[in-house]
């Protein structure tokens, strides 16, 4: 019985442990923005089917770990305390594959020229402005000279219940003069956490 209750004890204790993060670590965040933010859910696939509408990258910055991301109103340094209080809902942390990590100090770089470049609110992929994912999707591109590291797809706005074009999202277009671009390449947070190049390491403690 005592050794049960030990190993028990040991056990709870290794998973109440404070998630340690890497340079290169990617977070996946399923943020309560309203309607935005459900129509992400509502069109998108995610790891064991949860919903993710939002990712950042871990980085070594100013002498500790911070997060840099794309989110309104521009690509910025985000501190690590202040990205992960952004949601009360369970994060999860992504780590690229030891075989490919030697290309995270040029995907950093990439993405740090990038800070104050306004972030893409039509969605459109290589508009000269960046949604969270797109970000991500360039810097590793760029540190694989180049060559996709994460892939486009067709990109859809149709609801994964209903299979036509969820309401939300016409409207959000519309308001931007500009028709749904159904069809056009680009990635999501969702769909990158199941990309076989990431290994998902559970919900992020803190």
């Amino acid at each position: 019985m005592k050794k049960l209750l030990f190993l028990l004890l040991f056990t709870t204790s290794l998973f109440a442990q404070q998630t340690e993060f890497k340079e290169g670590d990617l977070i996946f965040q399923n943020l309560k923005c309203g309607p935005l933010c459900d129509a992400i859910n509502e069109v998108t696939y995610g790891y064991n089917d949860l919903n993710f509408n939002h990712i950042g990258m871990v980085i070594e910055h100013e002498g500790d770990l911070q997060v840099i991301e794309a989110t309104w109103p521009k690509v910025c340094i985000t501190p690590m305390k202040d990205f992960l209080n952004k949601t009360t809902e369970p994060m999860y942390l992504g780590r690229i594959k030891s075989k490919y990590s030697k290309l995270i100090p040029a995907a950093k770089e990439f993405a740090i020229k990038q800070v104050g470049v306004p972030y893409d609110e039509n969605y459109l992929y290589a508009n000269g402005k960046y949604y969270c994912s797109e970000l991500i999707y360039e810097a590793f591109k760029a540190a694989n000279k180049g060559k996709s590291f994460f892939y486009l797809y067709p990109m859809t706005y149709r609801s994964k219940y209903t299979k036509e074009i969820f309401p939300v999202w016409q409207d959000y277009f519309a308001k931007l003069n500009q028709t749904v671009p159904e069809g056009a390449p680009g990635c999501n947070p969702a769909g990158m956490s199941l990309d076989l190049k990431i290994t998902i390491l559970g919900p992020i403690t803190q």
